[in-house]
């Protein structure tokens, strides 16, 4: 009798067993494929000065690259004893079941019709998406254009801002100079 890994051995090349990894560590560590963007993809986009646009910068990339994270790190554990918390809730939904199969069982011996006051699922998830819509959403302006990008970096339209305060100044005092004083460098 042939063990498991006698019988790999047998069935597949060496060289084809080592490339058949299914996890292979990338770049710097990382586990699996590289999922970034590249140039044309990205859509965030900043100014450089002089009225252009270019792609906003790369990211870094993260510094636990490569390393397993453990459950606990990822997911919330539970703060109480297994079952506790679970086991009460089902137990109480339980006894309202009994409680209501009994009053039926009760009104069908009486002859009247049993009361039953159900609430399906539809209906506690329209209840729920009603508490949890906005009550004043604001919808809007269908005409309503957003304000297309200068192109202007930071320190541009702070040097345009100030040369237009300037001109205010200059004109509240009665100060006369030529037009190129006022222009941006």
């Amino acid at each position: 009798m042939k063990t498991f890994q006698e019988f790999i051995t047998e069935v597949y090349d060496k060289e084809v067993q080592g490339r058949s990894q299914i996890r292979r560590t990338g770049e710097g560590g990382r586990i699996g494929a590289d999922r970034k963007k590249t140039e044309p993809e990205k859509r965030r986009m900043k100014a450089v000065g002089g009225g252009k646009m270019v792609p906003a910068k790369d990211y870094k990339p993260r510094k636990d690259i490569g390393q397993q994270r453990q459950r606990s790190e990822r997911e919330q554990q539970p703060t109480q004893d297994r079952g506790s918390a679970r086991e009460k809730q089902l137990a109480a939904a339980k006894a309202e079941r009994k409680r209501a199969a009994q009053a039926r069982a009760a009104a069908r011996k009486s002859g009247g019709a049993a009361t039953t006051t159900k609430t399906t699922s539809k209906d506690a998830e329209k209840q729920a998406t009603k508490l949890l819509s906005k009550k004043s959403a604001k919808k809007a302006s269908p005409n309503y254009k957003p304000q297309k990008a200068s192109g202007y970096s930071r320190e541009e339209r702070r040097q345009i801002r100030r040369q237009g305060e300037k001109l205010r100044r200059h004109l509240v005092k009665g100060i006369n100079k030529p037009a190129k004083e006022y222009e941006p460098r």
